[in-house]
């Protein structure tokens, strides 16, 4: 049983020597997740508890949007609702471990476009993961909508990580290390 713990031991120590947890865009990639979820929670405040956006209805904006309340016990589009404290905590359980992931991700960037793009991700990763641990369900306000048609409604958070998604997919495209595997193959 000893050996087997120093066993399970060595192996921890290896995968965390292997695995740095933090890099050279760190702090720019946390400062940003941090700049987001603050960011997120102050909009969530002030049209929650300022403005009172639940006792209003349907407040129209602009001919396009309206501002309404609504709570998302699912994930994107409301897919797989979660009514109950188990599935809430696992649905909270499965964003953070993605929040981790991301996080170690961020640890082995070398580039600050990336790192952006990871940072406001995880920062509007952690301001949904916060509504849903406190409030059971995600606060959403933005409804856009055209000629009849209603899109989903969303938050702050979620132009967050839609807007690290846009930066993700340009620097795959755009950025440095497809300009180098471009160049590479005599594609400049």
């Amino acid at each position: 049983m000893n050996a087997k713990s120093r066993s399970v031991k060595t192996i921890l120590s290896d995968l965390v020597a292997r695995t740095p947890l933090w890099g050279p865009m760190s702090v720019l990639g946390l400062v940003v997740a941090l700049l987001a979820f603050l960011g997120d929670r102050l909009s969530k405040w002030w049209l929650m508890d300022v403005y009172g956006v639940a006792d209003r209805g349907v407040i129209k904006l602009l001919p396009f949007l309206d501002i309404v309340m609504a709570w998302n016990k699912g994930i994107s589009y409301g897919l797989f609702q979660a009514e109950t404290g188990t599935g809430r905590a696992f649905l909270a359980g499965f964003a953070i471990l993605v929040s981790g992931a991301l996080y170690l991700w961020l640890a082995r960037v070398n580039q600050r476009l990336l790192s952006v793009a990871i940072g406001l991700i995880i920062g509007g990763a952690l301001g949904n993961i916060y509504d849903r641990l406190i409030f059971g369900a995600v606060a959403d306000f933005f409804s856009p909508h055209a000629f009849g048609y209603y899109w989903y409604i969303f938050n702050v958070a979620d132009v967050w990580i839609s807007f690290g998604v846009i930066l993700m997919m340009y620097d795959t495209f755009f950025g440095p290390d497809a300009k180098a595997s471009r160049a590479g193959k005599g594609k400049v």
